[in-house]
């Protein structure tokens, strides 16, 4: 029932925002000039990936570590790269992955053996323009991603292919503000009997200007399938530079796993 729903909630979500964003051309919403569309959007600090997409020839670059604290456990830091590129067709690839660092080595020699650590597996994905035009005011893109097997350190090398899909929504407000939407799911293994083991994730956050350079990003999100994680993530941010951007984040989990989350990054577009 709670598969059906959502769903359906997503089917919904990507026809209501293809229809905002079939404008014509001559619809005073087309904005490419509007700083909303025109500064970086970059796809961290949180859970919510943004709908915006590289034009053809730009590239871009997010870096960022997160410190994770969770309520039960040790605690431990990863680090994540983000490569992204401009392809033709309204269609955007990218490359991301991570790597978990080292925990505080055990005193005790009885303690059991060492969390794993090292460089994580690989992940390959685009993004697929479904609006008609890439500036308007709504915007509706897909995102694909594969996370390959036998990719990354030994220690953290995954046994089968974990494949992922979203409906990304988002809606201009103003200028300058925008609201932005998530509706995703994921699966180890491409059998019929995982389908029943996915995840499911869905997101809304804003964010826009504050003073000056700085802005603000604010997301409510919750992730899986049986129980939830219900959480939030708040973040500030300074763009020194239209393709530049320097962001700090701070993240709590209320339900299911439980924790705090500590956070910052650098993104950078080329050309601007």
């Amino acid at each position: 029932m709670r598969t059906t729903i959502l769903l359906t909630g997503a089917l919904a979500l990507g026809v209501a925002g293809r229809t905002l964003a079939q404008a014509p051309a001559t619809d005073p919403t087309y904005n490419e000039e509007a700083p909303f569309v025109r500064n970086i959007r970059p796809d961290r600090p949180g859970q919510t990936v943004t709908t915006s997409m590289l034009r053809p020839g730009q590239f871009q670059v997010e870096l960022g570590t997160l410190r994770q604290l969770p309520a039960a456990g040790s605690a431990h830091t990863l680090s994540s790269g983000l490569l992204r590129v401009g392809f033709f067709n309204h269609m955007e690839l990218r490359l991301t992955q991570g790597y978990l660092h080292s925990g505080p080595r055990a005193l005790n020699p009885e303690a059991g053996p060492a969390a794993s650590f090292g460089l994580a597996p690989l992940t390959v994905g685009a993004k697929w323009l479904a609006s008609t035009n890439q500036d308007a005011r709504s915007q509706v893109v897909f995102l694909t991603e594969l996370t390959l097997p036998k990719t990354g350190d030994r220690a953290m090398q995954l046994a089968k292919p974990v494949a992922g899909v979203r409906a990304l929504v988002s809606q201009q407000i103003g200028q300058r503000y925008g609201l932005e939407g998530n509706l995703g799911f994921s699966q180890s293994g491409f059998r019929a009997a995982d389908t029943k083991q996915g995840q499911f994730l869905y997101t809304l956050a804003l964010n826009g200007p504050l003073v000056n350079k700085f802005g603000f990003f604010a997301e409510a999100y919750g992730t899986g399938r049986q129980s939830y994680t219900h959480g939030t993530t708040l973040g500030l941010n300074w763009r020194p530079l239209p393709g530049l951007r320097l962001d700090i984040t701070a993240g709590r989990a209320f339900t299911g796993q439980r924790g705090t989350t500590l956070g910052a990054g650098l993104s950078v577009r080329l050309p601007h």
